[in-house]
């Protein structure tokens, strides 16, 4: 992490009563999340859809807390033109779509949440591997084409089968022990060392997975590693007219070699939730080598997109960045030191994130005794190249003590809090 002249900006104190705070919320946040921040006095402008580079760096200008979704990107050119943001809520699991480097650097947390909408994409892959077991699509689709065509030809029981989970991490091991209690037997890979639940017994390689299973089902996130994972060669490892998922993210998988494997019958039926590339908004086009193959169910990235999982997302991220904005807390936060920290209106309390350098606490602390502030309680935690600070003094601090934090060579962001 470095910083030159141009990047003193970021050393500006901070400021903020409620009634200041200025919240955008993109791509149809649930309004529980909206109103949540507008029941704390926060200005909230909301938008429907996700919002491209260009538009973006425009409609932050003067924003304090940024809420977004999957679809917008939050590059480090967007993070170098918002100089007054303060925090960022991913209204969803991932956050690869976040620059979080940049975001650290600038002094910028990213909130998420990693748990409200697990249950809704175990039950989307539940209902989507019997619909293909029993070929529920196509003869669904030929019903509506006025075809009856009753047979049991093709359509099998979920009982007995092997379900290889590829990702045993949140959703990975929940969907494990429910698909496990309808008589799949279960095995998972994982390069982490993951425990394992119920019966399920955890395969050594990738390889010894595919070779077994006779459904497939990725649950990875979008680290760049996983960019490419599912392609042809991992495709001809599979067993012949076995069933295949991907619910976690588009980059990870092959679309067309997918649809050459599907099309030759070697694969039998495919889920789609997600695709390397998607629609910004609404009722704009989708494009994909997987539409018109036949037994291939494609949703457009609905996973955790129930009104249960929504409501509890809004909740959750605006909870997190309220709590930052309003207390510094930084809980559960994917890129910055965690610190659990109290609301406590009777002290001021200053917040300052700085790069991870030996001496910053005790140049922190002299700087404030020779201005005679008297340090209450004190927290210090560090990340990587990052520490965050945080100081409850017993009243507020004069503007000359604040210029001087500021100016401290380490110090990348400050906020007084009262």
């Amino acid at each position: 992490m470095t910083m030159n002249t141009d990047d003193r900006a970021l050393s500006a104190t901070t400021t903020l009563q409620d009634g200041d705070v200025r919240v955008l919320l993109l791509e149809n946040i649930h309004a529980d999340g909206r109103d949540f921040l507008r029941g704390k006095g926060y200005s909230v402008e909301t938008r429907d859809g996700a919002l491209g580079e260009a538009e973006l760096i425009e409609a932050v200008q003067g924003v304090h807390l940024l809420g977004i979704r999957s679809t917008t990107y939050l590059t480090e050119k967007v993070l170098e033109n918002a100089p007054d943001l303060l925090a960022v809520g991913a209204f969803c699991i991932g956050t690869n779509q976040i620059d979080l480097p940049a975001a650290t650097e600038r002094g910028v947390p990213v909130f998420n949440a990693p748990y409200s909408n697990t249950r809704s994409v175990v039950e989307l892959a539940i209902a989507e591997i019997i619909s293909l077991a029993r070929r529920l699509h196509e003869k669904s689709t030929a019903m509506h084409a006025g075809v009856w065509n009753k047979s049991a030809a093709g359509s099998h029981e979920v009982r007995g089968r092997t379900l290889g989970i590829v990702g045993y991490g949140n959703i990975g091991s929940q969907l494990s022990v429910i698909a496990e209690a309808l008589g799949f037997k279960v095995v998972f890979y994982d390069i982490d060392d993951k425990l394992a639940l119920g019966n399920a017994r955890r395969c050594s390689t990738l390889e010894e997975l595919l070779r077994t299973s006779d459904v497939v089902t990725l649950h990875v996130d979008g680290r760049p590693g996983n960019a490419g994972l599912f392609g042809d060669e991992q495709m001809r490892l599979m067993k012949p007219r076995a069933l295949f998922l991907n619910l976690s993210r588009g980059i990870a998988v092959d679309p067309a070699a997918l649809r050459e494997h599907l099309e030759s019958g070697h694969i039998a039926g495919a889920a789609v939730d997600v695709f390397p590339v998607e629609p910004k908004r609404q009722g704009d086009p989708f494009e994909s080598e997987l539409r018109g193959v036949p037994n291939v169910i494609l949703t457009p990235h609905v996973g955790g997109s129930t009104e249960e999982a929504q409501q509890d997302i809004g909740r959750f991220v605006a909870s997190k960045l309220r709590s930052y904005a309003a207390f510094g807390s930084t809980s559960l936060s994917v890129n910055f030191p965690e610190m659990n920290l109290p609301a406590d209106d009777s002290r001021t309390r200053l917040a300052l994130v700085h790069r991870n350098a030996p001496g910053v606490l005790a140049r922190i602390n002299g700087l404030l005794g020779e201005h005679d502030v008297n340090l209450e309680a004190q927290s210090l935690a560090t990340r990587g190249e990052i520490g965050y600070v945080v100081t409850d003094v017993g009243s507020p601090v004069t503007a000359d003590v604040m210029a001087e934090l500021a100016s401290l060579p380490e110090t990348v962001r400050l906020r007084q809090l009262s």
